[in-house]
């Protein structure tokens, strides 16, 4: 996919990333591709195993995604939104599916911890893993000051 990827997740986090990359896609023209993945159940000895009520989780978790955008969108002028807003939602393991879905993107937004526990990281599993391996540039959105 052309253009900007950005995974989102629900968290505060993820939500900053959102309007990083929406008023950055807006900037520079480009395409955005809002991306949710649903966490995935893996097997140590086979990797991802996916139930069929991964899909219908990923389908109420898109429909909560596209919310979000829309809501973002909709704090900005007609003249200052990107050209094109895809929303997307996959059951799957979550750094995996966005540098999957990022292999031919122009960049990648994560925000630096999503929805997961460890608060003391610095930086969130996810956004480590797809900083590592992504074949574009990667823009971590820290938190907010406190």
């Amino acid at each position: 996919m052309p253009g900007i990827i950005v995974g989102v997740d629900g968290s505060a986090h993820s939500r900053r990333a959102l309007d990083w990359a929406i008023n950055e896609a807006a900037i520079r023209h480009a395409p955005l591709t809002v991306l949710t993945v649903q966490q995935v159940m893996t097997s140590f000895w086979a990797g991802p195993v996916i139930y069929p009520e991964d899909a219908e989780l990923a389908g109420h978790a898109r429909k909560v995604t596209q919310d979000e955008t829309d809501d973002a969108l909709g704090k900005l002028a007609q003249d200052t939104r990107p050209p094109e807003v895809t929303v997307l939602a996959v059951p799957g393991i979550p750094a995996e599916e966005i540098l999957g879905a990022a292999r031919d993107a122009d960049m990648v937004v994560v925000g630096s911890r999503g929805a997961g526990g460890f608060k003391k990281l610095l930086m969130g599993s996810v956004a480590s893993q797809v900083t590592h391996h992504a074949h574009c540039p990667v823009v971590v959105i820290p938190a907010e000051e406190s």
